[in-house]
């Protein structure tokens, strides 16, 4: 038995059990469930710690893009995660009240997935686990929130976190942090992003959809004002779109005023418009886009939002998480493996993952500042930009956010 001045760290916290693991993941979001599956089916012993007791979390994003179907096909999963209920999205058109101005097909784009496919995330995130599972080298424990990296001979070698009766430790060969946007092991490591400026935050609410209405993405353009609208079956999934840093002025004008500006904008929605009576029908994000300099330190990665937040525009933020998991997994299974991993083993990562990441947060600048920024704007009529009249780019944006810059595979 460990003495008491073993068994305690700062705070006199005493630590209830250790374990040892070969690579322990924080954060059971796309990326850490995804990296999971992969290393547990290597034979890579590998502990998932996730903060919450389920995966239920509303308004998280629930768009699997082509690109991770294909990622699910070659690993024998496509057609079983199919058969879950979803949704498939081919196209999306943006229009104002009375015009069509662009659209998005998927439809043309050559892959065998020519759809998004809508699918709530905690049910994605359950199948994926599931699958690990039935690994024995995999093991999932809930309601784990981690406190403190530990650290030993300048490099990190695990995690204590705050879990069921108090404190637990996980020794690792190698410690992921998956674990979001707000990403605690990216602070108690000290690594800071840096961050772009966004014109916008975002809305988040359902209201019901007709049988008869239009399937797939619908986009509204009005007078300063942005909508978009997922076909989710029997439900509309509603992003409203505002200036950045008008929460509060919105607030303020009261629940009545949004629920005008939403019939402004989509008249279809004033027979149902009345169902929303609270603000907490409502949620609110504040939406950033940042990238590290450095995803890595000795003993540690971090992957997806922990590493770069995305902007939603386009939805690819799930897809570039789980394309970094399969990329983290392709390199570091052998060396997991062998029990030795250096830092040319997670440079590696960066160097693959930094420049698509860097583009496709580059794209969504860019329709941020010239086409969001401009339908904000009450003050000025909206033009699309001249660019997506083109022919030669009509498929551009389709590829760009269905299969991202370039395709990732699962080395076998």
């Amino acid at each position: 038995m460990s003495s008491p001045t073993e068994n305690q760290i700062e705070g006199n916290s005493t630590i209830l059990d250790r374990q040892e693991t070969t690579c322990c993941i924080v954060g059971g979001g796309p990326a850490g469930a995804v990296l999971s599956l992969l290393l547990a089916r290597k034979g890579v012993k590998v502990t998932l710690l996730e903060t919450h007791r389920d995966f239920d979390r509303d308004f998280r994003g629930d768009t699997l893009h082509p690109s991770v179907m294909e990622i699910m096909d070659e690993l024998g999963l496509a057609e079983k995660l199919l058969e879950l209920p979803h949704t498939k999205l081919r196209q999306g058109v943006f229009q104002t009240n009375t015009q069509a101005l662009f659209g998005v097909d998927f439809n043309r784009l050559k892959t065998k997935f020519p759809y998004i496919t809508l699918m709530p995330q905690s049910r994605f995130l359950e199948f994926i686990t599931q699958e690990a599972a039935k690994y024995p080298t995999f093991q999932l424990i809930l309601g784990a929130n981690a406190q403190e990296l530990i650290e030993e001979n300048g490099a990190i070698q695990g995690v204590r976190y705050k879990g069921q009766g108090g404190l637990h430790e996980v020794r690792a060969l190698l410690t992921i942090a998956a674990d979001g946007r707000n990403s605690k092991l990216r602070q108690l490591a000290d690594l800071h992003p840096v961050s772009t400026s966004t014109p916008m935050d975002v809305l988040w609410f359902r209201l019901p959809r007709h049988p008869d209405e239009p399937t797939g993405v619908m986009g509204r353009i009005g007078k300063g004002h942005m909508m978009a609208m997922l076909d989710r079956t029997e439900m509309w999934q509603i992003a409203y779109l505002i200036p950045k840093g008008g929460y509060q002025e919105l607030r303020s004008a009261g629940l009545e005023a949004l629920c005008q500006s939403v019939v402004e904008t989509v008249p279809e929605l004033s027979d149902r418009v009345q169902l929303l009576h609270e603000w907490s029908q409502i949620a609110f994000l504040a939406v950033e886009s940042s990238c590290l300099k450095q995803w890595y330190r000795p003993g540690l990665l971090l992957i997806g939002d922990a590493a770069h937040v995305m902007s939603p525009v386009g939805g690819v933020g799930i897809n570039y998480a789980i394309q970094d998991a399969v990329v983290a997994g392709n390199i570091l299974t052998e060396p997991l493996k062998q029990g030795k991993v250096e830092l040319h083993h997670l440079a590696k990562i960066q160097r693959q993952r930094w420049l698509p990441t860097r583009i496709i947060q580059a794209f969504q600048g860019l329709v941020q500042s010239r086409i969001i920024s401009q339908a904000l704007n009450p003050d000025t009529p909206f033009t699309p930009p001249a660019l997506l009249q083109l022919p030669i780019l009509k498929d551009l944006p389709a590829r760009i956010i269905g299969l991202g810059i370039w395709r990732v595979h699962v080395e076998t």
